[in-house]
């Protein structure tokens, strides 16, 4: 690995193409790196969330083991990234997946009923999930998107889990409120009627 990835540069991208696992070359404007760029930016963001665990929130959540559960998520979305470059590779399976609802049922288990609408925000933990989250949404569309194009770029599994994985996200973001002293902010419509009668 350390020979592979010595040379950042290579100068081949410079004409909007990027090499494949094949050796083939594929326009860096194909759906199938959309899916890839969100995918790796819903990682990066997950490591955000990672980096602002603060030691209450990973004591709170051990019940979930929620701090290791992110570091697997890390390295399943990476699995992801290498499915969509090598179509014999398989990096997430109905395990994972399954996994992922186990998750959010221990995490489920602690929450009061949800009754209202929640707004993205509270501590910057919880509105990095809130983040995380729309981002995975996002991966979902154009995981679909491609799947539709070109069912054979993409493992029904890997769009299996990253629709699962934005409900983890949520749940999660309701999960973290707690241990981080914050209250959920929901939706309410007063607000804007309260804003509406002032102006």
């Amino acid at each position: 690995m350390g020979n592979r990835l010595s040379k950042i540069y290579t100068r081949t991208g410079d004409d909007g193409s990027t090499g494949m696992a094949d050796g083939s070359r594929v326009s860096k404007a194909d759906s199938l790196f959309s899916v890839m760029g969100d995918v790796d930016e819903l990682n990066s963001h997950i490591g955000l969330v990672r980096a602002q665990l603060t030691q209450t929130a990973i004591e709170h959540t051990q019940q979930a083991d929620f701090a290791q559960a992110l570091v697997i998520i890390q390295h399943l979305l990476f699995n992801i990234g290498g499915e969509l470059s090598m179509p014999e590779y398989e990096g997430v399976n109905q395990s994972h997946i399954e996994w992922l609802e186990q998750q959010i049922d221990a995490m489920n288990t602690t929450l009061p009923p949800l009754k209202d609408f929640i707004l993205p925000t509270g501590s910057l933990l919880v509105s990095q999930l809130h983040v995380a989250r729309t981002v995975c949404r996002r991966a979902e569309r154009q995981a679909v998107l491609l799947q539709q194009q070109r069912p054979q770029a993409i493992r029904p599994t890997a769009v299996s889990f990253i629709n699962r994985l934005s409900d983890w996200l949520f749940v999660a973001a309701r999960f973290c409120t707690n241990p981080e002293q914050v209250s959920e902010v929901l939706w309410d419509s007063q607000v804007l009627q309260k804003f509406a009668d002032n102006r």
